[in-house]
């Protein structure tokens, strides 16, 4: 993989000129091509769970976070995509450092690593169970054991790795538009289904203390639903060489219609599940734990969900493997960096890449081939740094980076906080005994 800080490491010096008429022609190709890899890691396996996680509160909070899911999303990534622009050069684990500190890089870079690498394992896990679990039960093949499938699979993941970042972000683009039409089409489908009895659970009387607990537990599960941090410090990167000095302007551009685009399409595909089912059937969904495809697929004894199902799910997991990829493999190179350079020490990115890649076929195989029963708590675990990382640290930095000043002071970063703060404490209360 070519290493995601080394063009702009090597080659700070970029063609001002060049680059502002480039910016000023408009939306391109370039700029499309980012939008849906931005999509592609956002969007995932998660998008089939969260009509139930966020549709069997009822339909008021339902309805207040998808008011909520465009402004929370789009000001933090924002934020995150303008700390990484701050810096003279280089990733984010370099901006964390020319910011505050080679401890403090150190320190971040770590809780970057750990924060985004275990989502990528739980990846590894899920799409080795998935692709079994449809040649078993839909096309009645007996599946390969188990370490030869994901050995197969997380190899072939690592071919497209092995291409670069730009192929890398171009597979995820692709990926988007069949998953994208599944989600459209499956909503519309169902909407010979939708009935009243969400609607009904409006006029239910609920207490205002359980209708806040309810709104602040699912927060967190909007917030990451639309989450594509690991992916931000890449596209920062890309923008400030293409781009140069109209960067942040591009980037805030291309993060308004990714995001536009992640809301209108889930929420769509949310509110059609919903409405075609009733708050029981979502209380029964959560409690079997199961995806929102697999319900429907049962309640409406529908064979072609039970088929799309699995292979829409495969197409969410790849997408989203390769984007967590990208961040995760930016933290693993940035603590070996660190440690090298702490002792005056070098490595070629050659050789940098070789490690990263050796690294992650050995442990996204192992994890994959033994499937152990800890993912779902270091997920869970992982979820208050990327909170803070993606919320809380760029809005710090605004406060103390004399870069970020000119962004200080305006009501988005007040609202970030906030959002940030409310997610933190609702995982930490629910990672609690």
């Amino acid at each position: 993989m070519t290493d995601v800080r080394t063009p702009a490491a090597e080659n700070p010096a970029v063609d001002r000129t060049r680059n502002s008429e480039t910016a000023h022609k408009g939306w391109s190709k370039f700029d499309t091509t980012w939008m849906l890899g931005l999509y592609g890691t956002a969007i995932g396996a998660g998008t089939l769970f969260l009509p139930i996680n966020a549709g069997v509160g009822g339909f008021w909070p339902l309805l207040i976070l998808a008011l909520l899911a465009f402004p929370m999303t789009f000001f933090a990534h924002r934020g995150l995509t303008r700390f990484v622009l701050s810096g003279r050069s280089g990733d984010i684990t370099e901006v964390v450092e020319e910011h505050f500190g080679i401890g403090a890089g150190k320190l971040i870079t770590l809780l970057y690593f750990f924060a985004i690498f275990p989502i990528l394992l739980v990846y590894s896990v899920a799409l080795t169970n998935t692709l079994s679990s449809f040649l078993e039960h839909q096309l009645h093949i007996a599946p390969p054991p188990r370490a030869v499938l994901s050995l197969a699979l997380i190899l072939g993941l690592m071919a497209i790795v092995r291409c670069g970042q730009s192929v890398i972000v171009k597979a995820m683009s692709v990926l988007v538009y069949p998953f994208v039409a599944a989600l459209l089409l499956l909503g519309i489908s169902l909407i010979p289904n939708w009935n009243g009895a969400f609607f009904a659970s409006a006029q239910e009387p609920m207490e205002m203390s359980v209708f806040l607990k309810t709104l602040w537990l699912a927060i967190p599960v909007m917030v990451f639903s639309f989450n594509h941090s690991p992916i931000i410090s890449a596209f920062a990167v890309e923008q400030k060489q293409r781009y140069g000095d109209q960067a942040e302007r591009k980037s805030s551009g291309i993060l308004a219609m990714a995001h536009g685009m992640m809301v209108v399409t889930v929420m769509f595909f949310c509110f059609s599940c919903v409405l075609a089912l009733s708050p029981a059937d979502l209380a029964a969904a959560k409690a079997q734990n199961i995806s929102i495809l697999s319900y429907l697929a049962n309640h409406f004894q529908t064979p072609v969900i039970a088929y799309a199902a699995p292979l829409i799910a495969l197409v969410a997991i790849t997408k989203s493997f390769l984007g967590h990829y990208i961040g995760a493999s930016e933290g693993f190179q940035g603590m070996i960096v660190k440690s090298l350079r702490s002792r005056g020490r070098v490595m070629s990115a050659s050789w940098l890449n070789r490690a990263t890649a050796l690294f992650m076929i050995l442990s996204c195989w192992a994890v994959a081939t033994f499937n152990p029963s800890i993912l779902g708590m270091i997920e869970t675990l992982g979820g208050p740094v990327i909170a803070c990382l993606l919320f809380l640290m760029p809005m710090y930095a605004i406060r103390r980076v004399p870069a970020l000043g000119q962004y200080s002071g305006q009501v988005s970063n007040v609202f970030v906080v906030l959002i940030g703060l409310i997610a933190l404490s609702a995982i930490i209360y629910s990672v609690l005994p």
